[in-house]
C-alpha cells in the first residue's frame, strides 16, 4: 500500500513539473521577434559596456535604421559574421549595436582591438536577461529596426552575404 502512495505522489510531481515547463515555454518574452516584423519594441533597456548609462528607445528613435547585435568573443559564428558588420558601418543612416552576451569584458575588448570594432555603441548582458526579453534564444542574432522601434527583420544565426546586401537594400529605400 505504501509503495503504490510513494508512485501515485512520484507521478503526481512529474505530471506538476510536466505542467509548469510548458507553461513557461508559452510565456512570451517582452520581445519575442521571431514572427513579429512590424511589431514596434518597447521600453528598451540596455546596460552600457563602459559607461554608467542605458541605452534606450528614445535613443534610437533618433536613428533611421539601428541592427541591433548579440554576440560574444568566445562565439565562432560571430566571428564570421564580423567582416559583414565592420562593411555595415558607418552607413549613414544605420546605427549598430552590440550587445556582448555573457562575455568577459576583457575578452569582449580584446575581440574588438583584434578584428575591428563594428559598434556604433556597446551594450552589456552578463546575465541572459536582455537576450530573454529580446527573443535571443542563441547568438548571433540580429534585430534590425526603423526609428520608430518597428521590427524590420529579426537574423537567426551570423549575418551573411546575402543577409547585408538585405539591409543595405532596406536602409537606401
Amino acid at each position: 500500500m505504501q509503495i503504490k502512495i510513494i508512485k501515485i505522489s512520484i507521478i503526481s510531481i512529474f505530471v506538476f513539473l510536466i505542467g509548469v515547463f510548458f507553461m513557461g515555454l508559452n510565456k512570451d518574452s517582452i520581445y519575442d521577434t521571431k514572427g513579429l516584423e512590424g511589431q514596434k519594441l518597447k521600453n528598451i533597456k540596455l546596460e552600457h559596456f563602459k559607461k554608467d548609462k542605458v541605452i534606450s528607445d528614445k535613443e534610437l528613435m533618433n536613428n533611421d535604421f539601428t541592427l541591433i547585435n548579440f554576440w560574444a568573443s568566445w562565439c565562432g559564428p560571430c566571428l564570421l559574421e564580423h567582416p559583414f558588420l565592420l562593411k555595415l558601418n558607418g552607413k549613414s543612416n544605420l546605427e549598430i549595436i552590440g550587445v556582448n552576451f555573457k562575455d568577459k569584458k576583457i575578452n569582449a575588448i580584446k575581440f574588438l582591438s583584434d578584428h575591428g570594432n563594428p559598434y556604433d555603441e556597446l551594450a552589456k548582458d552578463n546575465l541572459g536577461k536582455n537576450s530573454v526579453d529580446f527573443g535571443i534564444y542563441g547568438i548571433p542574432e540580429s534585430i534590425l529596426i526603423n526609428k520608430d522601434l518597428l521590427i524590420i527583420k529579426k537574423f537567426i544565426g551570423p549575418i551573411s552575404q546575402d543577409d547585408y546586401e538585405y539591409i543595405v537594400k532596406i536602409i537606401k529605400e
